[in-house]
């Protein structure tokens, strides 16, 4: 190999260990819009997790779930990220389940929520901030609804 195709080897391969979004051949864009999905079904695969989004969200889902034909809440309801080149952070609003722990619930989702958009989108994840806006009570005479959706 000539010196400068190692030269040329060198910069490709030091690229890809720094931006896995950038290569010689081009590069790769995630939008807010998918960092906020998987974010949002991450969040949501760890129990104790009741519902994501502020109380208004959730009532404005609450009456799209009710439309005929509609999908119901969005998977990014309760999601707020901001996305750069290389970098994404995340910020989410949950109700937990009555009884769990906040703090080991909300350390569960950074890790799970972290490490899911990295894998799947390449930005390095730098912060998931969660807000916990509600504890959800569930009342003796009434049917328990889905945990999450």
């Amino acid at each position: 190999m000539s010196t400068s195709e190692q030269t040329a080897a060198s910069r490709s391969a030091e690229r890809s260990t720094k931006d896995p979004l950038s290569s010689d051949a081009g590069r790769i864009s995630v939008s807010q819009s998918v960092v906020s999905k998987i974010a949002g079904v991450a969040c949501r695969e760890i129990s104790g997790v009741h519902n994501m989004g502020t109380s208004g969200g959730r009532a404005v889902g609450a009456i799209r779930e009710r439309i005929p034909g509609s999908s119901g809440p969005s998977v990014a309801q309760g999601v707020g990220v901001e996305v750069g080149e290389t970098q994404a952070a995340i910020d989410l609003d949950i109700v937990v389940e009555y009884g769990i722990s906040i703090a080991e619930l909300g350390r569960s989702i950074q890790r799970n929520v972290k490490q899911t958009v990295e894998r799947m989108t390449g930005l390095e994840v730098t912060e998931v901030n969660i807000n916990v806006d509600d504890v959800y009570l569930p009342d003796e005479g009434q049917e328990t609804p889905p945990r999450v959706s």
